[in-house]
């Protein structure tokens, strides 16, 4: 049986529609959003309206009904254009929506999934904690059941969409006695009684994505916002599977924007009477660039299709999230160097390419995280 590496017709238009869609409606934004380190919300509505926040949901709720694949095209594309902008998008679609389709029963989907489609509705998840992170069950939120509500204490932070979410999905202890297995997951609405403080999170790169730190105080939830009841924790978190190669193909966007703009460059500055890109130590340069990002793509796309096709991508998963987000970092800077002084200076993207890079190998379970499960899928 032939392998093919193309994508179909389909896939290469639905690419060329969002290429077209992010230079047109996100580019003009970019700097504004990076400068004022504020997401431009304005943008949801209208790719909820192009169909691109429920790319592979269930059309039922809305949504285009598509593959893994093609989700990856989307993320890849909006890396290119701006990381930070890109991490909030896909906060929303992989985080905060996927365990509802997964997990919501029809009310639920119904008032969060449907307009978290259509852009209406912004989500995020709370996962991690100040003294919680690759080790989820180590979280210290609590939920206490009270007649037909639950009581919830906790501290989130690291939150992406945090400060500008209408929902998020909060994990908490149901049962302390429990570890791991007695956690929880609860939709918790933006104007919940309780949840007190949203404080925003200033950061080294991915300055247009909004980051908070959450807090609940005795904070109300309605016993219909249960979402994922006790033991069914470490399932809700292996559906979140996806969002760590839609990650990666994040970062690999983001290397493609570093190294075009480092290619584009190479071939204007002139030193010693020609182009830079003629010198070896350059084109070397560009050339390992070069075969980095397409590993890195490679790997993206066949986590991306065994996923789709419903086959274990655990190991490629991690993978392709740990490859790709090494390459990034190297990628982007080996663009500064390309470029020098320039490379350093804020009058070209690139010196914001090399502050979002680092951020690859920490997010979406660090890359050490990523090493011990491959360890694990390899049976050692």
């Amino acid at each position: 049986m032939p392998i093919d590496f193309e994508f179909t017709e389909e896939q290469q238009m639905f690419r060329d529609t969002i290429r077209d869609f992010g230079e047109n409606e996100i580019t003009p934004l970019v700097e504004e959003a990076e400068t004022n380190e504020k997401f431009p919300v304005e943008i949801f509505p209208k790719l909820g309206e192009m169909g691109f926040l429920g790319i592979s949901m269930p059309e039922e709720y809305g949504g285009v009904g598509l593959d893994k694949v093609t989700e990856c095209i989307f993320a890849e594309e909006m890396g290119r254009i701006n990381a930070g902008i890109a991490m909030c998008i896909n906060a929303h679609t992989s985080l905060s929506m996927v365990p509802i389709e997964k997990f919501g029963n029809d009310a639920q989907k119904e008032k969060y999934l449907i307009p978290g489609i259509e852009g209406k509705i912004i989500g995020a998840l709370g996962l991690t904690e100040p003294d919680a992170g690759s080790d989820a069950r180590a979280i210290r939120a609590t939920a206490v059941k009270k007649d037909d509500k639950y009581v919830i204490n906790g501290t989130k932070t690291w939150i992406t969409n945090g400060t500008m979410c209408d929902y998020v999905i909060v994990a908490a202890y149901t049962d302390k006695t429990k570890k791991g297995t007695g956690i929880s997951l609860f939709i918790i609405d933006s104007d919940a009684p309780g949840f007190t403080e949203k404080n925003k999170i200033h950061k080294l790169g991915h300055r247009s994505a909004d980051t908070a730190e959450l807090v609940f105080e005795n904070c109300e939830v309605p016993e219909e916002n249960l979402l994922v009841g006790e033991g069914g924790f470490n399932g809700a978190m292996a559906t979140l599977l996806g969002a760590r190669i839609t990650h990666a193909a994040k970062s690999v966007g983001l290397s493609q924007a570093a190294f075009e703009f480092a290619l584009n460059y190479s071939k204007e500055r002139e030193a010693f009477g020609r182009a830079i890109s003629k010198f070896q130590a350059i084109s070397f340069k560009l050339a390992e660039m070069a075969v980095k990002i397409e590993t890195a793509r490679l790997l993206v796309y066949k986590a991306a299709w065994l996923y789709s096709t419903d086959k274990n991508a655990l190991k490629e998963a991690s993978m392709a999230k740990l490859y790709a987000a090494e390459v990034v970092q190297e990628v982007c800077t080996e663009a500064v160097q390309v470029l020098g002084g320039y490379g350093y200076g804020v009058e070209f993207p690139v010196e914001r390419y090399y502050r979002d890079a680092k951020l690859a190998s920490i997010t979406e379970g660090t890359s050490e995280i990523q090493h011990v499960v491959i360890a694990r899928e390899l049976g050692i």
